[in-house]
């Protein structure tokens, strides 16, 4: 599977329910290189790494294992590989051991490795002890964020990380496609869309909208 482009822009496809939501949904996702599907903590933990086979035979592009891996690395990474995972995330929180045999992990496998940067103040203490930095910095503002007032998306971090490192850099957490212009705005890569139920209080991509549609205008938004 192909690195990404630093040139292009990316939408991520988020996916944090069950694997009936999935299997309804995700053929209805326009296939494009420029988008990835993810298997969101909350469906791996619900359905283990079933929904990661899913995606892969009915997905051919990138897809995202969001593990936030905390411990033992090297196993779940392996784990998300033979599942088809072609990428996947660990805690920034997590001890640098674990982010160092992690990326390294990912870098034998052929995967993209992102570190998820949730609940972290200032990225580079946690990148700066690394050995080697991640393909992909997920600045991420988490979905119990979301409806606090005045809680937003950090993209000062991004000028931050990139006066020192080339990672890409990903922006999740509560994006519409509003947010998603922002992102890209702001210098980052990749945006992270979930797909949300209407009424669950969280932004995204609602299951009500047509979903081949406001795929392709996110792609747009972003371009």
């Amino acid at each position: 599977m192909q690195k990404l482009n630093n040139n292009i822009r990316y939408l991520q496809i988020a996916f944090n329910y069950d694997l009936g939501m999935l299997l309804q949904i995700l053929p209805h996702i326009p296939s494009s290189d420029r988008i990835l599907i993810e298997a969101g903590t909350p469906l791996i933990k619900l359905a283990g790494m079933a929904a990661v086979r899913a995606i892969r035979i009915r997905w051919s592009g990138h897809i995202v294992a969001d593990l936030k891996v905390a411990d033992g690395a090297i196993g779940e990474v392996d784990m998300a590989r033979r599942a088809g995972a072609t990428a996947a995330t660990v805690l920034g929180n997590a001890p640098p051991e674990t982010l160092d045999m992690f990326i390294e992990r990912c870098s034998q496998l052929n995967m993209l490795s992102m570190i998820d940067l949730l609940g972290v103040t200032d990225p580079l203490d946690v990148l700066r002890p690394l050995k080697h930095a991640p393909d992909i910095i997920v600045i991420h503002r988490g979905r119990d964020e979301e409806n606090t007032r005045g809680k937003m998306i950090r993209y000062r971090q991004i000028n931050r990380i990139r006066s020192k490192y080339d990672s890409l850099i990903s922006a999740a957490g509560g994006v519409d496609l509003r947010e998603a212009r922002s992102a890209i705005f702001n210098g980052a890569n990749i945006v992270v869309a979930n797909i949300v139920r209407p009424g669950d209080g969280w932004a995204g991509i609602s299951t009500k909208e047509n979903i081949t549609q406001i795929s392709k205008q996110f792609l747009e938004t972003i371009s």
